[in-house]
């Protein structure tokens, strides 16, 4: 991939995901619910068990590092990064409450982990990869800092169409701005829905046994279009970058939009709109 500032990159994501630290707080519970089933499958392939050692990239507001904290009891230790401090700020206060006193949060950058070589007997990677420039980089560092034999999991989402909790968001944003076209391999949410590429990345690492699934999950689900207008207005802040470009008028329109098509799929008095996830598992 060419023609990319990898800095550049990185200072527009931190930005973004700084602007939303508030919005993940908020919706932290519905977010730990929906994200549960993914998160225990990464925990468990992991092999993450008792008195490990265990890294978390792309922490975020604290999952699956302090579920991993409560696996590795406390003769073990969670190591939980993540490149933006305003969402580590909620994850130790979360991990405080929940009496998690062998856990601790780094600010770092997910492509330069300087941890000693082989201290780790897990990693752990939930939805950060794909936000990545160069993520080739992570994961050679993923595999330099474990040890011998010692599993990563990983999560990436999957195609556009099998994720309608942001494909709604985007297609009405569509009919009232043109969306720009990211070039092959740059970094967004859909950056590995390729699971050849996710595979070749994961393999380029280092990594051996390279296992995929792919996994369904209700991630949204709440009473009213309005409600998951407010939801994804908290948690989607790629796209409500482009959503600010809009003038009054436009945006009025669009967010009208987006409820009644949201409205529109409400069945049993609730909106669910399903996730699907690549899972990946993969040996040192």
């Amino acid at each position: 991939m060419t023609g990319i500032d990898p800095q550049a990159i990185k200072e527009r994501e931190r930005n973004s995901w700084r602007s939303a630290a508030d919005g993940w707080q908020r919706r932290d519970a519905l977010l730990r619910e929906g994200a549960a089933p993914v998160s225990e499958w990464m925990l468990e392939r992991a092999g993450i068990t008792a008195g490990h050692r265990v890294l978390d990239i792309a922490s975020g507001t604290g999952e699956p590092a302090i579920s991993a904290a409560h696996r590795v009891g406390r003769q073990g230790r969670v190591i939980g990064t993540d490149l933006v401090e305003e969402m580590l700020v909620f994850a130790r206060q979360k991990a405080q409450q929940a009496g998690a006193e062998n856990i601790e949060f780094h600010c770092t950058d997910g492509e330069l982990l300087a941890y000693p070589p082989a201290s780790f007997d897990a990693a752990t990677l939930r939805w950060g990869l794909m936000f990545m420039p160069q993520p080739e980089h992570c994961l050679a560092s993923v595999h330099r800092l474990l040890k011998p034999g010692a599993r990563m999991t990983l999560a990436c989402w999957s195609d556009p169409d099998k994720n309608p909790f942001i494909s709604l968001l985007t297609r009405s944003l569509g009919k009232f701005m043109e969306l720009p076209e990211a070039p092959p391999g740059a970094p967004g949410i859909f950056a590995f829905a390729d699971p050849q590429r996710l595979q070749s990345v994961i393999e380029a690492a280092g990594f051996q046994d390279v296992e995929l699934e792919e996994m369904v999950i209700d991630f949204i689900e709440v009473d009213s279009g309005e409600a998951y207008w407010e939801t994804m207005s908290d948690l989607a802040a790629p796209v409500m970058l482009l959503v600010e470009q809009l003038d009054a008028a436009l945006r009025e329109q669009f967010v009208e939009d987006v409820i009644s098509s949201a409205e529109a799929l409400k069945q049993d008095g609730m909106v669910r709109l399903r996730g699907t996830t690549w899972l990946a598992c993969a040996t040192k």
